[in-house]
């Protein structure tokens, strides 16, 4: 099992975290939020007194003139943040991991399946490398979010396809189509609605994915990612599952973690990933 630590970029940093709360710096806006499992003590102290936005009571307190929304830039890739009712901004810093990782898999014109695909920044990172991506989420908001990062990302001429669609249903589909991808980047949440109604359970929902999307791999694929949050399943679980379903490969599995300025890592999240 591995721990694959971001340490952040120009625009992102994991300053602290502590007493049940994170404190991070998104570009120039020093954000709080709740944390759960960040109940060890701060490391810092007149730092949490110049935030910009602060998630408690269940919405966000922000200072005078805070945008809806502004942008972010990692390497080559730019996208926006929002402050949303779910405690975060949209973006993930931790799959940075990821997105590098699906940079250096990527070859052009490879076909990537990216599913419960949110805000789509693993997308662009896909459509930059050259390849044809599928991106597949429940929510037409955040497939409208994922459009701003490919334009303001200066993607539009790649050839992304926006689906909104529940994920087990349209890979149902596209076997009955004998589509096959090279690539599938999976996010999926715990439990979740698909656009009409579809129930998403992981623990019932996931194997019956999964599954689909091992017929759905081309005869010479290069990668699939599975990442999950707030799952009660340790890493283990994702690597066995993969393993049942997949070709032989190679196979790592762990957690996700940031690295706050003094080394202290705060864990966000499971990971499974496979490659040739």
């Amino acid at each position: 099992m591995q721990v694959l630590k971001t340490k952040g970029w120009d625009d992102y940093q994991l300053l602290d975290s502590g007493d049940g709360l994170r404190l991070e710096k998104f570009g120039k806006y020093l954000i709080s939020k709740p944390d759960p499992q960040a109940i060890w003590k701060k490391s810092l102290a007149q730092e949490w007194t110049k935030t910009d936005a602060k998630f408690e009571n269940e919405r966000w307190n922000t200072s005078s003139n805070f945008p809806h929304k502004w942008p972010l830039t990692y390497k080559n890739l730019k996208f926006y943040a929002k402050l949303t009712p779910f405690k975060h901004t949209g973006i993930f810093p931790e799959q940075s991991i990821n997105w590098d990782f699906i940079e250096e898999k990527t070859v052009e014109q490879s076909n990537i399946l990216n599913l419960f695909a949110y805000t789509g920044i693993a997308s662009l990172a896909a459509a930059a490398k050259g390849a044809k991506v599928t991106h597949v989420d429940a929510s037409k908001p955040s497939i409208g979010w994922a459009k701003e990062n490919q334009e303001i990302s200066e993607l539009s001429d790649k050839p992304i396809r926006w689906i909104l669609d529940d994920a087990i249903a349209f890979t149902s589909r596209e076997l009955r189509r004998g589509v096959t991808y090279d690539g599938i980047i999976m996010d999926p949440p715990v439990y979740g609605h698909g656009p009409n109604g579809e129930k998403w359970d992981f623990n019932d929902s996931f194997p019956k994915l999964l599954q689909n999307c091992s017929l759905l791999l081309s005869d010479n694929p290069l990668f699939v990612i599975v990442n999950a949050y707030a799952v009660s399943a340790s890493s283990i679980m994702l690597q066995n599952i993969l393993e049942d379903f997949l070709p032989k490969g190679n196979m790592e599995s762990g957690e996700l973690a940031l690295e706050q300025q003094n080394g202290r890592l705060l864990s966000t999240g499971i990971f499974a990933r496979w490659s040739k």
